[in-house]
């Protein structure tokens, strides 16, 4: 496909820097035909409805969407009605999961003063009171020597899991556990998955810890209270939503795919309107534009439920398709938080950090748009990482560094730009249609051969 073989050049010469030291291209005299590339881009840009994206992420962002939650199954269903809307015939995919309901009541003291503690994810409920016991890193070593019978442990965090902290201080006859950070600030922390042997779980700043190891090792008695009520494991379910725009002609359907996607729940207490209303938002109106857009491949649009819980709808979706199915997907194309005023600038997230058709067809975008090509690096903890782990060339397209508001109650429709909406929609919607277009003047770029990673390598949480 020449025009995309042009476009590959110039990312080419972007990667091995033979635009000079500047790290960006500048835009190239003459590039392939610049009237021909500005009038194809747009037939995508002018399609682009920035109030649409925007309009639509204030509906989404009225309330949280947690994973299995009623608010993320009636944005499951809005998003299946602006799909049926626009012509799709569109999918509601269930899954189910080991879920948690966070408890509603947290409390701890500490020898009659009230502390401030945080419950960790998949702690069961319970009310316990007894004397503190210093256990270390709580390690099953640590325990040696040590009487925890009726006791709270005290552990500090490093070096394993919570879960194996709380799993091996309940062996040891803990009925309670405090886990102290080893930095500054709160500790927000997960056990990892429902456990019958877990005992009532909260986390504390490294100054309390530290100032309770202190009263520890000069032998006073500490005595504490903990409560945790409401906390409740189980299984859930979720769903994705699935729209698919077959190829415009059967005899000239090229028997690829590109999938578009997004997630579409939110933390609790987060209003999500930039994580990922927006993306969510965006997959919707790149549905829209595409929709009778001529195509020799098929373009899906996909939102992914549970992501905030580890990716899971999206790996439900990977891991649930049949083999030729897979092998037919070119590309995937994630969007997630691409709307913040108050976020850096546009990034892409690759999971082994290496250059692949998604990347390529958004910079050769970026280029001939914005005349610099959008930079790229590694990183996870988004829907595009099971189907790199799989082999399918994928990228994340997010701002980078994060809002400040990112997971909190603040996340709302006032600190969403239209501008960099309409600059992320036009650069994926003009790289899109750029592969999915027709074009007699050759065959499509070959594709690498895939190569499966490990799985779950590339889950980072500390990458958002």
């Amino acid at each position: 496909m020449k025009r995309f073989i042009a476009a590959l050049t110039v990312t080419a010469m972007v990667t091995f820097g033979t635009f000079g030291g500047t790290g960006f291209a500048q835009p190239v005299e003459g590039y392939k035909n610049a009237g021909y590339e500005a009038a194809f881009d747009q037939r995508v840009i002018n399609r682009i409805n920035v109030d649409y994206i925007y309009n639509n992420i204030d509906y989404l962002q009225q309330t949280p969407r947690v994973a299995a939650s009623e608010e993320e199954y009636a944005a499951v269903q809005y998003i299946k009605s602006e799909f049926e809307s626009y012509g799709y015939a569109a999918d509601v995919q269930a899954f189910e999961f080991m879920g948690f309901t966070a408890p509603h009541t947290v409390e701890l003291t500490v020898n009659g003063d009230s502390l401030s503690p945080l419950p960790f994810t998949y702690t069961p409920s319970g009310e316990v009171t007894g004397e503190l016991e210093y256990a270390g890193l709580g390690r099953v070593g640590d325990f040696d020597g040590k009487n925890l019978e009726g006791k709270i442990a005290l552990i500090q965090r490093g070096e394993i899991s919570f879960g194996d902290k709380v799993f091996n201080a309940s062996r040891a006859g803990a009925k309670g556990v405090i886990i102290f950070n080893n930095t500054a600030g709160n500790l927000n922390g997960t056990l990892g998955a429902a456990n019958d042997e877990f005992v009532p779980a909260v986390s504390i700043t490294q100054d309390r810890g530290n100032a309770l190891v202190e009263q520890l090792n000069q032998g006073e008695t500490v005595t504490a209270s903990l409560t945790v009520l409401g906390a409740e494991s189980g299984m859930r379910t979720s769903h994705n939503v699935i729209a698919s725009k077959k190829p415009t002609n059967k005899n000239k359907d090229n028997g690829k795919v590109i999938t578009v996607t997004s997630h579409h729940d939110s933390v609790p207490g987060a209003p999500g309107a930039n994580d990922n209303a927006s993306g969510t938002a965006m997959v919707l109106e790149l549905a829209r534009v595409m929709k009778n857009m001529p195509t020799d491949t098929e373009l899906r649009f996909i939102t992914f439920g549970a992501e905030e819980l580890g990716l899971i709808g999206s790996r439900h979706y990977v891991n649930t398709l049949p083999a030729d199915e897979l092998e037919r997907i070119e590309a995937n194309f994630n969007l997630d938080m691409v709307g913040s005023r108050d976020a850096g600038d546009l990034v892409m997230r690759t999971v082994n950090g290496q250059a692949n058709l998604v990347t390529d067809l958004a910079q050769a975008s970026s280029l001939r748009l914005n005349g610099e090509p959008t930079p790229f690096a590694q990183g996870g903890s988004s829907d595009h990482v099971p189907f790199g782990e799989r082999g399918i060339p994928a990228a994340l397209f997010i701002h980078s560094p994060l809002e400040p508001w990112y997971h909190t109650p603040e996340d709302t429709i006032d600190k969403i730009s239209k501008e960099k909406l309409q600059d992320v929609a036009q650069i994926v919607g003009t790289a899109v249609y750029d592969y999915a277009s027709f074009d007699n003047q050759g065959p499509k770029p070959k594709k690498q051969k895939k190569q499966d990673l490990p799985a779950d390598m590339y889950y980072e949480e500390s990458i958002r």
